[in-house]
């Protein structure tokens, strides 16, 4: 269906990825954590399997595939589309996104500096992260308010001559553990007093060697770290960053999370639907296996398990056209107008990679919830996509109250449609005792 949008060089680089990702990412997930250790020395160690995947991704060309092709900077340019069908193979590995360097925050803190960052900004931290030398965090959330709602946010930049100063604290940054983390990305409130609640924040970068920041704590996932990258707690206090750090100008950050967090959530969605490919693959290895019968039988020759394997081709298939859609409106107009699309994937791709993942679990027993399959740990990744770049119940009542919106125009056209059937009745002289008369 979607052939006709993805171009030939593009089809040639999906063969390229996918190849990458089975033959190269995949077997070196195992390899990296190991690398990795134990204790603090996780937070102090970037596997080397990592950089020698990340020396053969660009040797491949394939990397920094994730910037759409509107961005005239050198880099691979692809539409939404053609990245969307690349990602949902990145999504199947933990190695394979920052091998290619297509992996989040980067990823959107990278489209931030493009769209909205002066020439000095790109040149100091944009060009060295297309790169990969260096690494970046996005700090929006905070733990002492509802932080679905963007203007809850309270941490204060304060204008202190040629300076900004920041106060506060932020939570689930992810990528804050990072060796090469150089930056942060802080949403804070800059004019509380502005009468347009969407004109009092601020986005301003902040290098990660500013005196004043401290690192409380790194949160985990249902237990795991995350590690190298991490999700970190901070504290501001008094951190004094140059005005010129400003992204775009004061009172505009609401304006560019928005523009930010439309491409993260497809790129999530995107991924999510890989996971739940791997996780079907993993189902069926388990179920067809002749050592593991029961009650004399193949898991594969039992009814309820046939059901799942279809249900989740099924669903599987029917999430991805959905992403794509969204892809597909978002290269034909923009993030803005593909709103409706983009939280459709939001919603429904991960909740198929957590459906399909429970399955897989399940047919593992024990196994599936040990550190023998990737699946725990799969899971519980996915189950944060529900939540991060907004929860579902943010994307569920925006799309309610939209679709409801049609309520005055589908009850006239009901009533039309009635009153039709109404004259329809007379002129075929037949009797309507049915609910269309109560209608009418």
């Amino acid at each position: 269906m979607v052939l006709p949008f993805v171009s030939e060089r593009a089809k040639k680089t999906l063969e390229i990825v996918a190849k990458f990702v089975e033959k190269d990412c995949i077997p070196a997930d195992a390899v990296f954590e190991t690398q990795l250790g134990e204790g603090l020395t996780r937070w102090k160690t970037q596997p080397s399997i990592i950089e020698d995947l990340k020396k053969k991704a660009k040797t491949l060309g394939i990397w920094n595939v994730f910037l759409p092709n509107h961005h005239t900077t050198g880099a691979v340019g692809f539409s939404n589309l053609e990245y969307g069908l690349m990602a949902e193979h990145l999504g199947k590995s933990i190695t394979a996104s920052e091998a290619c360097n297509c992996n989040p925050p980067d990823t959107g803190n990278m489209e931030v500096l493009f769209k909205y960052g002066n020439k000095a900004q790109k040149k100091q931290w944009l060009a060295p992260l297309l790169a990969g030398d260096i690494r970046s965090v996005f700090l929006m959330t905070e733990p002492d308010i509802a932080s679905s709602d963007a203007k809850n946010i309270q941490l204060t930049l304060s204008k202190d001559g040629d300076h900004w100063v920041l106060n506060g604290s932020k939570w689930w940054s992810s990528g804050a553990g990072h060796t090469k983390a150089a930056f942060y990305l802080v949403l804070g409130k800059s004019a509380p007093n502005n009468p347009d609640p969407y004109k009092q924040q601020s986005l301003i970068l902040v290098p990660t060697s500013t005196p004043g920041i401290t690192l409380q704590r790194h949160l985990s996932v249902f237990g795991y770290d995350d590690a190298p990258h991490g999700h970190g707690h901070f504290v501001f206090k008094d951190v004094r960053v140059p005005a010129s750090n400003m992204i775009l100008g004061e009172g505009r950050g609401f304006e560019i999370i928005q523009g930010r967090l439309g491409p993260g959530r497809i790129h999530h969605a995107m991924r999510a639907v890989g996971v739940a490919e791997r996780a079907l693959e993993w189902m069926i290895a388990r179920i067809t296996d002749e050592r593991k019968k029961a009650f004399g039988k193949k898991l594969s020759e039992h009814g309820v398990i046939l059901q799942w394997v279809a249900e989740a081709r099924v669903n599987i298939d029917a999430a991805r056209l959905i992403v794509l859609n969204a892809a597909i409106e978002m290269d034909g107009s923009s993030s803005k107008e593909a709103t409706k699309e983009i939280a459709q994937a939001k919603i429904l791709a991960p909740r198929v990679a957590l459906e399909t993942l429970d399955k897989a679990i399940q047919t593992y027993g024990g196994a599936g919830v040990s550190q023998d399959t990737p699946l725990a740990a799969m899971w519980a990744q996915a189950r944060v996509l529900r939540i991060v770049d907004g929860p579902d119940e943010v994307h569920l009542q925006q799309l309610g109250k939209n679709e409801s919106k049609r309520g005055l125009d589908v009850q006239a056209k009901i009533r039309r449609q009635n009153q039709t059937t109404g004259r329809l009745m007379k002129q075929y002289r037949v009797a309507d005792d049915g609910p269309t008369k109560a209608l009418l």
